[in-house]
């Protein structure tokens, strides 16, 4: 009985959740990112151009991002499709069958009695397949530079729409020389990237299933 309602508590919990809005932005942003590179040694100025300190510093920046904070614009071009598809087949025929002698003590036995067959076949297939898509362009900021050319931007953009909430957060490693004049970069050439989105409100509440009915999906053998 305890257990019994625990689980409808917890069910209840998750429908006020949803009635309330859903999930909220992720606060603080952050992705799980490889290490940053080794850093080089500090060297002394020695009046030449290129200083190893300075990181990675092209021939003419213009303006160009290229410092902690200086803004970014990500243009989305996320596409992805996926297709599979599995299939199988098996036949087996099998027989026996036994002439008595026509005289002697066994012809007395019918041959259609002593007569055997069997067969069994099996045909399965199965297909899946997915497509996704976005596209839009969002601002972040440099939240890192590296000594090795790359900096980590991290940003989202938050729109408050009439019948709801929605959110683009984003963040991965970029190369500062694929930046434009007009410090943009395609999402396909970001590397560790990492694109939340989602929203709250009557429509994103809409598209998904009630609290009770995802209590019975949950319990539910079949």
């Amino acid at each position: 009985m305890q257990k019994s309602f625990t689980l409808v508590a917890v069910a209840l919990l998750g429908g006020l959740t949803s009635a309330c809005g859903g999930a909220e932005p992720t606060a603080g942003f952050t992705a799980t990112l490889p290490p940053p590179p080794p850093t080089v040694a500090h060297q002394a100025a020695n009046g030449g151009i290129f200083q190893v300190d300075n990181g990675y510093s092209p021939l003419h920046t213009g303006n160009r991002a290229r410092a902690v904070g200086d803004p970014v614009t990500i243009m989305l071009v996320e596409t992805t499709k996926t297709s599979k598809s599995a299939g199988s087949k098996t036949d087996r025929d099998g027989g026996f069958s036994l002439s008595p002698p026509a005289t002697g003590p066994f012809s007395f036995l019918n041959p259609e009695a002593l007569t055997a067959s069997g067969k069994s076949n099996f045909k399965g297939q199965g297909t899946a397949s997915q497509t996704s898509s976005l596209s839009g362009q969002l601002s972040v900021t440099i939240a890192e530079v590296r000594s090795n050319g790359t900096a980590l931007v991290r940003g989202q953009k938050l729109l408050q729409l009439s019948q709801g909430e929605e959110w683009v957060q984003f963040s991965g490693i970029v190369r500062l020389a694929d930046l434009d004049e007009d410090s943009r970069i395609v999402s396909t050439r970001v590397a560790d990237a990492r694109i939340v989105y989602s929203g709250k409100g009557s429509i994103q509440r809409a598209s998904r299933e009630g609290w009770l009915t995802r209590f019975f999906n949950m319990i539910t053998p079949f």
